[in-house]
């Protein structure tokens, strides 16, 4: 880019408080604590190459996947809860929005539900140790059946005001359009959950034009492809629509071709709500104070820009009242700072 702003700032991204609202709790596990896990347990793990991106979107899903033959153990899921959480507040996060996926671990509490209230319990618990809130975006994979979505919506509705705040869609949007999963959000949007579909990644703005006129999306994760549409983008603006973005999970899937042609700028000065995010960090590698410093330093948003997006990564997210409060007078004293 050669238009990136000049501004200086010394102001600490780490002391900014912030929400992280596009974040897999699988991937947010330390690369050490997945080599150990694996080790332990005489499980080989194929740790990913982060100077290289992903031939596809199936070798990433593959590769995801892997994880969970360690974090089905129980005593490997809570530590990774734990860890990811002590990670967060160390990063200035105080709101963590955990996609989460409960059917993952149904076998080992005995079903999804009991799965759920398992891993709610201890994100509570974590979050208190450590001041963190926590809620959860139960994601539906859409690669599944319309009944599987409708029956996982089911469940995730009827945790709604009981630690889960959010309905999510995931996996890969190429021939998995998100009109197949109206009923599913139609039931989460009748149970006080956020529409939150993953939509505008691997696929074109139609596919967030779908998320936000059928599934009636509040955010949309990724959601870059906007950027493409103007009519899009003045939408998105318009309605107060965040775009929960993840620069360097767009970089190594191939969303982008570089870094510096990554167009949060262009969406924020068009008016569009972004949050910045670090998706899969196992995976991808930035934690996100550090996807902050390259926003700051490589895409060159100013300090008022990031503000703004951390501000949006609360009050766009499913945090209490009195955390929102709380972060706003807090962001606005480090932006004055």
């Amino acid at each position: 880019m050669t238009d990136i702003a000049t501004e200086t700032s010394t102001r600490d991204l780490a002391l900014l408080p912030k929400g992280h609202l596009h974040l897999h709790m699988e991937a947010a596990i330390r690369a050490e604590t997945l080599q150990d896990m694996g080790e332990e347990a005489d499980i080989y793990i194929e740790m990913p190459d982060l100077t290289q991106t992903y031939s596809d979107f199936t070798a990433f899903s593959n590769t995801y996947r892997s994880m969970l033959a360690v974090l089905t153990t129980p005593a490997n899921l809570f530590r990774l809860i734990d860890e990811a959480v002590v990670d967060a507040a160390r990063e200035g996060v105080v709101y963590v929005e955990f996609g989460a996926s409960p059917h993952f671990y149904a076998e080992t509490f005995g079903s999804t539900s009991d799965a759920l209230q398992i891993i709610i319990d201890k994100c509570a618990e974590a979050g208190e140790k450590y001041g963190v809130e926590i809620g959860l975006m139960i994601t539906i994979d859409r690669t599944e059946s319309v009944e599987t979505a409708n029956a996982y919506a089911e469940i995730a509705a009827s945790f709604a005001g009981r630690g889960v705040v959010s309905l999510g869609l995931a996996n890969d949007e190429r021939g998995h359009p998100a009109e197949d999963f109206a009923e599913a959000f139609a039931i989460g949007k009748t149970a006080g959950l956020l529409s939150t579909p993953h939509a505008g990644e691997l696929a074109g703005p139609e596919q967030v034009w779908k998320a936000v006129e059928v599934l009636h999306a509040d955010r949309i994760l990724h959601g870059v492809t906007s950027v493409q549409d103007p009519a899009l983008m003045a939408r998105l603006a318009a309605d107060g629509i965040c775009l929960d973005v993840c620069p360097t999970s767009n970089l190594l899937l191939s969303v982008v071709p570089e870094i510096d042609a990554h167009p949060l700028r262009v969406l924020l000065e068009a008016g569009v709500r972004c949050s910045i995010n670090a998706d899969d960090p196992v995976l991808f590698g930035p934690n996100i104070l550090s996807e902050y410093e390259l926003c700051r330093n490589v895409l060159g948003l100013t300090d008022a820009q990031l503000a703004a997006c951390a501000w949006s990564s609360i009050e766009c997210g499913g945090a209490s009242p009195e955390l929102k409060a709380q972060a706003k007078l807090t962001i606005d004293a480090w932006l004055a700072s």
